[in-house]
């Protein structure tokens, strides 16, 4: 065992369940019904269009874990209308293409976890996820203390994603 310590003190508000907010309805909803560019801002909605918007995950996988969230509030992909399964996919493309240009990934992963035996963590909004990957990014500590080290804060990533989407 290695004498090294990560010292990450601002996770422990997360991990006692203290900066999670109650919320009254589908959090997906309420950045779906937005307010503004300073409710984008605080929510990390880095982008809008006709169906969809794209928002960073608020406890990612990597940096820049991004999800594709429709505006319709349905369980399953197969329960979105053709014009909104569209927006989702030339949405996502625009996501790589500025996941892209800001991090230069080496590959992504990408999918819905359709319902909460998948894992979905709100099984009834469907939504995809959108994660940059590198060669090196499962490297000692994530196979041996299973820990993601995300090098950069979310309103830096915020900032970026959406200069860059522009």
């Amino acid at each position: 065992m290695s004498d090294a310590f990560l010292w990450t003190p601002w996770r422990m508000p997360y991990l006692r369940g203290e900066d999670r907010q109650p919320v009254d309805g589908c959090i997906f909803c309420i950045k779906a019904e937005g307010g503004g560019a300073a409710f984008d801002a605080q929510e990390y909605v880095v982008a809008r269009s006709e169906h969809v918007y794209v928002t960073l995950n608020a406890y990612p996988y990597n940096n820049g874990h991004l999800l594709i969230v429709p505006y319709a509030h349905v369980p399953s992909i197969e329960d979105l209308p053709a014009e909104a399964l569209t927006d989702l996919m030339l949405t996502l493309n625009r996501a790589l293409a500025a996941l892209r240009r800001v991090y230069n990934p080496q590959a992504f992963n990408i999918g819905a976890n359709l319902g909460a035996g998948a894992g979905a963590g709100l099984p009834d909004h469907v939504h995809l996820h959108v994660v940059p990957r590198w060669e090196a990014d499962t490297n000692f500590i994530t196979v041996v203390s299973g820990t993601r080290v995300i090098p950069d804060m979310l309103e830096s990533t915020y900032a970026q994603l959406r200069d860059a989407w522009k």
